[in-house]
């Protein structure tokens, strides 16, 4: 069971640091290779592709997060918090930034952590 644990956290981490590079724009893949990558990622950690994470509310997403291990919550709302950032930054919706906007805000109150990048990031996201 630890194992699991570990391998869990291990893959959401992996995730939101292949997002952080990207959304840095430090990546030095194929657009192909980058988008397997990801689509890979999603289905590792989520079950299902973005298409499907994306159609569910803020409400509902934030749901499953709390029915997995507490130890795994603050991860997985910076994982989503970057990637509906980067899906924005992408294609400019709406929705993308309020969700990205309120997984941000999820994850600095329930980690505790100040991180200005964050702070910058839902900066952006309500002015935009």
């Amino acid at each position: 069971m630890i194992h699991d644990k570990d391998y869990i956290i291990r893959i959401v981490k992996q995730f939101s640091e292949a997002l952080s590079k990207l959304l840095l724009e430090k990546n030095e893949g194929t657009l192909p290779e980058d988008q397997r990558i990801f689509d890979t990622n999603m289905n590792d950690t989520f079950k299902m592709d973005f298409e499907a994470l994306s159609a569910l509310s803020a409400d509902e997403m934030i749901s499953m997060i709390n029915a997995k291990d507490s130890a795994h919550h603050i991860p997985y709302f910076e994982l989503l918090g970057h990637l509906f950032y980067l899906k924005n930054r992408e294609t400019g919706r709406k929705d993308f930034a309020e969700k990205a906007q309120t997984f941000y805000q999820l994850y600095l109150q329930k980690s505790g952590i100040f991180s200005l990048p964050i702070v910058n990031r839902i900066t952006e996201l309500k002015s935009s």
